[in-house]
């Protein structure tokens, strides 16, 4: 019986070899970016045409190398970036493996003109054919620039199945600025079949930045930094008014590497809450710097994927950074009206992503709580109905005395009216629905129901947190008739719904008394409330499947909050403001509806012909 299995002969191998780290023409364009980075240059040039089909060139000036490193360069696992063991459990530089060359050489046709800084004259290294390997001593420029031409030429298959040229120009345009993003100390230029593309010059990220997106980029984005001896993240993420319906622009580096990490990503969009509503993608550009020694990136041939060594303590550590940061700048969206001098079909308001923002620059709201510093707990209480009409206490005001009260104590700190006015600015109900207040850059609107959402979903998430309810015992307790598949549903929550101030007891499998709620449910609506809070509990799990506490949260706040519709006096509603801004997230409610927007005075300007 014969034997059926061989060795494969050589170039067969390595054609196999290549297809793991060669799939494109963009991977080709990958490896030798890096190459050229890890050589130290300053200014890299690359050169496509057919998409890379037929030439891919890089030129940069960084070390060059010897003839001896050249001839060596293209063989297999042949590399200058590690040697030993421990190297390679604490790589620092982009390619490692010493395959990318020796792969690109098995299915193309190469050319490498180099010359080191130290050498009066350079090395041409030629391979046309796999094995064939041409020397000689040129006159070239200081550095490296290497040709591939004919890209799959021995390899049909391959080159058949490769996409349309605007297709492979798309990937290799993403490789191209994925690298020079990581790179701004590095000039880069792109040439497309000899037409110069993109031609970025060295600077800061920031300068980058707006080179490869817009000119007014940073505008729209805020900046990320947090410096630790063990681990750190710097970079900008996007303000959410430029929120993408599409993947694309999420840029993760890990010490200068471009990497895919789901669950770094996950920790981003879970910073930003219910600001991303379902198929939002947030922009960021963010750099991790970690201990080599404490990541895994030689997971595959491409590098792309990372594994970390406690992957939850970097989730918690960029969590925690991109939420510190969101809470640091007033977000605000900002409307404008488009084309406002043109036919009313064109001029429409329109979210104005391109405002800039400072970090802790709270300037450009509404701030009550300097003018209202006299106001006490049972104050808010009473504004919000949060006593019952059946509980009676000495030191209570009645609700229709509140604007007397306030008048009272305004007039006892002797604060003058026309000052006071001109401080806090108006603030005014429009149909019972939306405040309207004055700030600095103009006119600030909010939906009152949602923003009540707001401050009630953080309230009641600390409440089941610290575990100390607040409840209200009711005079007289309400005895409920309920279906026995809502009350056993009651009876599996009521450990969260005792932290939030419910007071049940369940005495049948189709009745229960409510002997306390929470201070925050008035006084008549405490069964529809409850009733309504398990209903929503239910919608939100069959459509959105939230985890009991956070459903329990987002029900409570929901059916709790003040509707649209319910009038507020004034003092309500400089309340509700303040209150709303010293939630961590006021800008959108938990199911995730903005319950805010400003627009500027210049748009009013502009609408009535005022610039």
């Amino acid at each position: 019986m014969r034997n059926r299995i061989k060795i494969l002969p050589e170039n067969l191998a390595n054609k196999i070899a290549a297809g793991e780290v060669v799939q494109r023409p963009e991977s080709v364009v990958k490896e030798l970016l890096e190459n050229s980075i890890d050589a130290g240059a300053k200014n890299i040039e690359l050169i496509v045409k057919q998409a890379g089909k037929s030439l891919i060139q890089v030129c940069d000036d960084g070390s060059g190398m010897t003839e001896e490193d050249a001839i060596l360069c293209i063989q297999k696992h042949a590399t200058s970036k590690i040697s030993s063991l421990e190297d390679l459990e604490s790589i620092k530089t982009l390619g490692f493996r010493g395959e990318a060359l020796s792969s690109i050489a098995a299915v193309s046709q190469v050319e490498i003109k180099t010359e080191t800084r130290e050498e009066e004259i350079g090395t041409l290294i030629k391979i046309e054919r796999e094995g064939e390997v041409y020397k000689s001593k040129i006159s070239t420029a200081k550095g490296t620039c290497v040709s591939v031409k004919n890209l799959f030429y021995n390899t049909p298959a391959r080159r058949k199945f490769l996409k349309t040229d605007t297709t492979e120009l798309k990937h290799i345009i993403d490789t191209f600025n994925r690298i020079a993003l990581a790179n701004p100390k590095i000039s880069f230029k792109f040439y497309n079949n000899d037409d110069l593309v993109f031609d970025y010059k060295d600077g800061t990220l920031e300068d980058r930045i707006s080179q490869i997106f817009a000119d007014n980029m940073m505008d729209a984005l805020i900046k990320v930094e947090e410096l630790t001896e063990f681990i750190s993240l710097y970079g900008f993420i996007g303000k959410p008014s430029i929120f993408r319906k599409s993947k694309g622009e999420q840029f993760l580096y890990l010490n200068g590497r471009y990497v895919v990490n789901k669950n770094i990503n996950h920790a981003v969009f879970n910073a930003f809450e219910n600001v991303l509503e379902k198929g939002d993608y947030p922009f960021f550009v963010l750099f991790l710097v970690i201990d080599p020694s404490k990541v895994d990136v030689n997971i595959h041939p491409s590098k792309l994927e990372v594994k970390f060594d406690d992957e939850k303590d970097i989730y918690n550590f960029v969590l925690s950074v991109i939420r510190k940061t969101i809470a640091s700048y007033d977000l605000v969206p900002t409307m404008s009206f488009n084309n406002p001098l043109e036919s009313e079909i064109e001029s429409k308001l329109k979210f104005d992503p391109f405002v800039t923002s400072r970090r802790n620059d709270f300037s450009d709201r509404p701030d009550y709580s300097k003018k209202m510093d006299f106001v006490t707990n049972e104050d808010i209480e009473l504004v919000f109905g949060n006593l019952t009409n059946e509980i009676a206490k000495s030191n209570e005001i009645p609700l229709q005395q509140v604007d007397e009260y306030f008048t009272q104590k305004e007039t006892e700190q002797n604060i003058d009216d026309t000052e006071t006015e001109q401080e806090k600015g108006f603030i005014i109900q429009l149909h019972n629905k939306y405040i309207l207040c004055q700030i600095k850059s103009g006119l600030m609107i909010v939906d009152q129901h949602v923003a009540h959402e707001r401050i009630l979903y953080e309230k009641a998430l600390s409440r089941m947190d610290s575990n100390l309810p607040l409840s209200q015992q009711l005079l007289f307790p309400i005895k409920v008739d309920i279906d026995p598949a809502r009350l056993e549903l009651l009876r599996e929550l009521n450990p969260y719904l005792e932290k939030l101030g419910f007071q049940l007891k369940f005495k049948s499998s189709n009745r229960l008394i409510i002997e306390g709620v929470p201070e925050d449910i008035k006084s008549g609506s405490e069964e529809r409330i409850l009733r309504e809070i398990v209903d929503e509990f239910q919608i939100n799990y069959k459509e959105k499947k939230l985890e009991q506490k956070d459903n329990i949260a987002k029900s409570f706040s929901c059916k709790t909050a003040i509707k649209s519709g319910d009038k507020l006096s004034e003092n309500e509603m400089r309340i509700l403001i303040d209150q709303l801004f010293g939630t961590s997230m006021p800008y959108v409610c938990p199911h995730g509806r903005p319950v805010l927007i400003k627009i500027s005075l210049n748009e009013f300007d502009k609408r009535f012909g005022r610039t």
